[in-house]
């Protein structure tokens, strides 16, 4: 493998693909056929600046590079060659959020991530305007926030993008985005496959002409995959490895979101099949052979990175709550004078969770960081809480936090699969949750009461998922669509491990879930009463 892998690279044929997630930037090499190569990462954290969640552009730049480097040195180590040349690139980022430039590309305001839940008033406004869910994170929702606002930069804007159109502009000078990844900035129309030209047309009189730019003139083009995108440049060959040894004119695929990429990496992109990724933040996919009918805040519509329609339910907070209480465990080990060892204190914590009570004991627990959509709130304060007979272990506790990490998923998945019977005939799991065997994976079947599958690659998440993108662009066989692609090119014979739902534990996160709704008000009178 290692003199194939040096053969391959030292070729020009491996492709990259570099995903900008919440805590950590990853880069994967992968061959031909898609094999894990070498792996780089990049740990980074987002910061809240004058009521902002933000990462400064010193920030980004600093952790593409980082990563890069990261992922060369892996190279270096396993095969000891330089990468000069590549097949194929792709960037991934964390969809939705603001970042705007001005004519001469300059950024006009601190990039405001999907994190921020301060557009209420716009994302309600343009539901209403559009008959169709804008979420307070997408893109369009925080420019009508600002116009809303009176912000003074509003009239300057040139361009507007996410955080992986901004990587791919400055690696190629394209303004385009894939279309999973447009979705999530303003809506898609299913038919053709690009910015829905009746809403745009709806916001330009919304605006009436207030501004000397019209709406279509300032976002980026939507591509779909398998087209390139553009070609890296001598610039930003140069941005990307420092070390100046990379050589520009490698083809680029249209640059994508985390959502798209974690529905290529489980196989999750044709009709009924559906996806769970859970790590900072957690969202489900299930795509659907057209839009909903109906309009429900708690699900957006956006599509795959072919463009067919998806449902997706997306929560803010998943795991930051539960890890920081992994790291208090962590501490309590370290001061017990013993070496901690985190891969150890996760799968003990967790797979004690699995024998707690079915409904956690009576234990409840919120995991708000930030602000929820779904259930409301723009702040968030994370809590435990229970009454003095309820029975409080280690494993109710676990339990109470690792299903606290899924409820207000759980809240959006009821509509979508009870109440407007979508039919899914396969839900994947992926993310930082199910990294401990089926622990994460039993409390998914549970709060889903479907089947959930973890399959090996899941674990190599989006930025594997954006370099399996950038090699069917460039692998494809002629009008080879890419679910064809990932099932008898990518999957054919891929291991995983599927997990029916119990019957105890379905009942138990469906108890859990009456006390999680019920208590809200707690959450609700933390955040009042509760100020930094």
């Amino acid at each position: 493998m290692a003199l194939a892998g040096r053969e391959v690279i030292e070729a020009g044929k491996a492709a990259l693909g570099i995903e900008f997630g919440s805590t950590r930037i990853k880069g994967v090499l992968v061959a031909e056929d898609n094999k894990v190569l070498a792996i780089g990462t990049y740990d980074w954290e987002n910061r809240l600046e004058n009521g902002v969640w933000t990462y400064s552009l010193e920030d980004i730049w600093k952790g593409l590079q980082g990563c890069y480097a990261s992922v060369i040195a892996d190279v270096q180590a396993k095969y000891g060659v330089p990468v000069r040349r590549l097949a194929a690139l792709g960037f991934s980022g964390m969809m939705h959020g603001y970042l705007a430039f001005n004519a001469q590309g300059e950024l006009l305001v601190p990039f405001r991530t999907w994190r921020n839940t301060i557009t209420g008033e716009a994302a309600e406004k343009l539901t209403e305007l559009f008959h169709f869910n804008i979420p307070q994170r997408w893109s369009i929702a925080h420019l009508y926030q600002a116009i809303l606002n009176g912000e003074e930069h509003v009239k300057d804007v040139d361009f507007f993008t996410t955080l992986a159109g901004y990587i791919h502009w400055k690696m190629t000078g394209c303004r385009v985005l894939g279309v999973g990844e447009a979705s999530g900035m303003f809506p898609i129309d299913p038919d053709t496959r690009d910015f829905d030209q009746t809403m745009i047309a709806a916001f330009d009189r919304l605006l009436d002409g207030k501004y000397s730019w019209k709406l279509q003139e300032i976002l980026p083009k939507v591509m779909v995959a398998g087209q390139n995108a553009g070609t890296l440049t001598e610039e930003g060959a140069k941005l990307l490895d420092v070390s100046g040894q990379l050589e520009a004119g490698v083809p680029l695929c249209p640059p994508e979101g985390d959502a798209g990429t974690g529905m290529v990496a489980t196989n999750s992109v044709a009709v009924s099949t559906g996806n769970v990724s859970a790590g900072t933040s957690v969202f489900a996919m299930v795509v659907m052979e057209k839009n909903l009918e109906n309009v429900y805040t708690e699900l957006d519509m956006v599509t795959t990175p072919g463009g067919e329609p998806v449902a997706m339910v997306h929560c803010n907070n998943c795991t930051s709550d539960l890890n920081a209480w992994v790291n208090l465990f962590k501490e309590f080990w370290a001061a017990m004078g013993m070496e901690p060892d985190m891969n150890q204190i996760f799968s003990v914590l967790y797979n004690r969770a699995l024998t707690g009570d079915a409904d956690c004991g009576g234990l409840l627990a919120y995991n708000y960081f930030a602000g929820e959509t779904i259930t409301g709130f723009d702040e968030g304060r994370p809590l435990f809480v229970r009454m003095p007979d309820a029975k409080l272990s280690l494993a109710n506790f676990m339990r109470s936090h690792l299903f606290s990490s899924l409820a207000t998923l759980k809240i959006g998945l009821d509509i979508l699969l009870k109440k407007e019977k979508v039919k899914v005939t396969s839900m994947m799991g992926h993310g930082g949750l199910f990294k401990t065997e089926g622990v994460g994976q039993s409390i998914l079947a549970a709060a889903v009461d479907a089947p959930v599958t973890v399959m090996k690659t899941a674990g190599e998440g989006g930025a594997w998922g954006i370099a399996v993108l950038a090699n069917y662009m460039v692998n494809k066989e002629k009008d080879e669509s890419l679910a064809a692609y990932l099932d008898n090119k990518v999957f054919a014979g891929e291991e995983g491990t599927t997990l029916a739902p119990k019957a105890e534990d379905v009942a138990g996160f469906e108890s859990f879930m009456k006390r999680y709704m019920k208590g809200l008000p707690i959450e609700r009178a933390a955040v009042e009463h509760m100020q930094g």
